[in-house]
């Protein structure tokens, strides 16, 4: 769904900059625990970046692509073909504003399902002066 910023309807297309920082701060934290082999809290991090950049064609898309790429790491085929469409289609969705709210973007979860968001990822949403609609 659309992003409203101040009050007025915005195209999806750059990210906020404290967006930036959380979301590289969500695929540093990714990156580390998959170093140490910690899939499980690796994933989590990555679920995160996908909510807190699903709005915004790049980092929407880049998350997808790293969701794929730990499909084949885990050797999921089940995530490998469920992040292919979402790759295909997921940084469009941004771009117009479609996009399932809350949505962390795995293949265990609907593509178009709105999911709740985790409190400190709304905090970070209205820290940006961003705020989720329906």
């Amino acid at each position: 769904m659309p992003i409203i910023a101040k009050n007025k309807v915005v195209m999806n297309t750059m990210m906020p900059k404290i967006l930036k920082n959380y979301y590289a701060i969500e695929l540093a934290n990714y990156s580390n625990h998959l170093k140490k082999g910690d899939f499980q809290h690796s994933w989590y991090h990555l679920e995160r970046a996908h909510v807190i950049g699903q709005a915004y064609p790049y980092q929407h898309t880049y998350a997808h692509w790293k969701m794929l790429k730990f499909g084949f790491r885990i050797k999921s085929i089940n995530e490998i073909m469920g992040q292919l469409p979402r790759l295909l289609v997921g940084g469009i969705k941004s771009f117009v504003g479609k996009i399932p709210i809350g949505n962390t973007g795995g293949s265990n979860i609907a593509p178009l399902k709105n999911l709740p968001i985790e409190k400190d990822i709304l905090e970070m949403f209205k820290e940006a002066q961003l705020k989720a609609y329906k």
